[in-house]
């Protein structure tokens, strides 16, 4: 039997992305989809929507759902995650509301900052648990991982001793995206990005062996005193001479520069939506609601193959045919020369039958790289707080993270670490 299994398929939008997805690849058809959420009524939408779904694409593969979550992994091939541990309510509103009161402010709050310390911290547990699970019945799965904090949770699961590459979208999107903001045609164009999640860096951008940068970098910077959703990174992109990977609002809270409590006006001329997270999660609720019944019940349902990697890695891995990814893996052996080895980076990967090869990049930009380590000291110290359940590592993670660091003085860091501690109560497993 031939097994992809789902992990937080109650993700009804995003499950019918990638499996629909997968039901559209012929390598595929002869596959069971192994569905698990612990939300009973989602995991029961998701069910419905993708046999609507199969029915529209005349697929033939298998869809069933499971109560048992090491059920829904024995023998599987493949295990894609996709869960959130906690959710909404109580827990993304711990970590915004919380550190308010210490007058920190965030925006996503799901990679780095405090807020990502602490999505980290109750959310490894599972992770391992998930480990051990498949340690046990399916050994040799490949565990492609969607869910946020990327690089520490990969990380993590790499240390368990699983295959695990980490998937993100915003490689994809950088570059095409970026010109056509800057209304330049996205024909013919070779790129290469590489760093870590959330912050790799588009080191070149050419068409027909013509370097776009310095159009780039002209029409970004008239662009500098009209109001626009990427200011952030346009100015990144002029004080260290790159363009990075992911969104301004997740790159304002990266750095120590633009969400400042001294210095409001940045947040106006940078544009910065703060605690935009939360705003998301409110109004994908209400749209849920509003969409759900056109989604699960509709018997016409269609799908188009989106630009997920989650169907081109397995669809490389059964038929040979080779595809390139931006993946998140293990610096090993230094794929990129000048950031730890113990780090997780986003590099470009080969797929094929005999599994995901990370290319060698060497060094990044002196300047890029130096911001890549700013956040790599958090992300390690967060593991290292996890598998040892010491409290200091925790106050060691927040005190070295950038945004923290740059608003609190040390006291008032440990003290809002704890404070997070107690709110999340029982989320969080006992530390010493």
């Amino acid at each position: 039997m031939k097994k992809i299994t789902f992990l937080g398929a109650g993700s009804t939008v995003f499950a019918k992305n990638i499996l629909g997805d997968c039901m559209s690849v012929d390598a595929l058809q002869d596959f069971e989809f192994a569905l698990f959420d612990i939300d009973q009524e989602r995991l029961d939408d998701s069910e419905r929507m993708l046999n609507n779904l199969k029915q529209s694409l005349k697929s033939t593969v298998n869809i069933v759902s499971y109560h048992d979550r090491k059920e829904a992994l024995r023998e599987a091939k493949y295990v894609i995650n996709a869960i959130q541990v906690g959710g909404y309510d109580p827990c993304t509103i711990t970590d915004f509301e919380v550190p308010k009161k210490y007058n920190l402010r965030q925006t996503i709050a799901d990679t780095l900052g405090i807020g990502g310390i602490f999505r980290n911290l109750r959310t490894i547990p599972v992770m391992q648990e998930f480990a051990r699970d498949m340690k046990e019945v399916c050994p040799d799965a490949w565990f492609l991982n969607y869910t946020n904090p990327m690089a520490v949770l990969t990380n993590v699961m790499l240390k368990e001793g699983i295959k695990t590459v980490g998937l993100c979208h915003s490689v994809q999107v950088c570059a095409p995206d970026l010109l056509k903001s800057l209304e330049m045609e996205a024909d013919n164009i070779q790129w290469k990005i590489a760093g870590i999640n959330h912050m790799a860096w588009l080191l070149e951008i050419t068409r027909d062996g013509k370097d776009l940068y310095p159009e780039i970098k002209k029409r970004a910077r008239e662009k500098q005193n009209e109001k626009h959703n990427d200011m952030v990174r346009f100015e990144i992109m002029e004080r260290f001479g790159y363009y990075n990977t992911e969104s301004s609002e997740h790159t304002a809270e990266y750095h120590p520069y633009f969400i400042k409590s001294n210095y409001p006006d940045l947040i106006e001329k940078f544009n910065i939506p703060l605690d935009e997270y939360p705003r998301r999660c409110v109004n994908q609720i209400e749209d849920w609601k509003k969409m759900r019944d056109d989604i699960v019940n509709d018997q016409n349902l269609t799908h188009e193959r989106t630009h997920e990697y989650g169907s081109y890695i397995i669809e490389a891995m059964e038929s040979n045919k080779p595809f390139k990814i931006g993946g998140n893996v293990l610096n090993t052996g230094g794929l990129i020369s000048n950031l730890p080895n113990n780090a997780v980076v986003e590099v470009p990967c080969l797929v094929d039958a005999s599994g995901i090869a990370p290319t060698y990049v060497g060094d990044l930009p002196e300047q890029l790289a130096a911001l890549n380590r700013t956040n790599i000291n958090t992300q390690l110290l967060t593991i290292e707080a996890a598998l040892t359940l010491k409290k200091e590592k925790i106050y060691q993670a927040a005190l070295l993270d950038p945004h923290t660091a740059a608003e609190l003085s040390m006291e008032d860091i440990v003290q809002l670490c704890d404070d997070l501690i107690e709110a999340h109560g029982d989320w969080l497993p006992e530390y010493n």
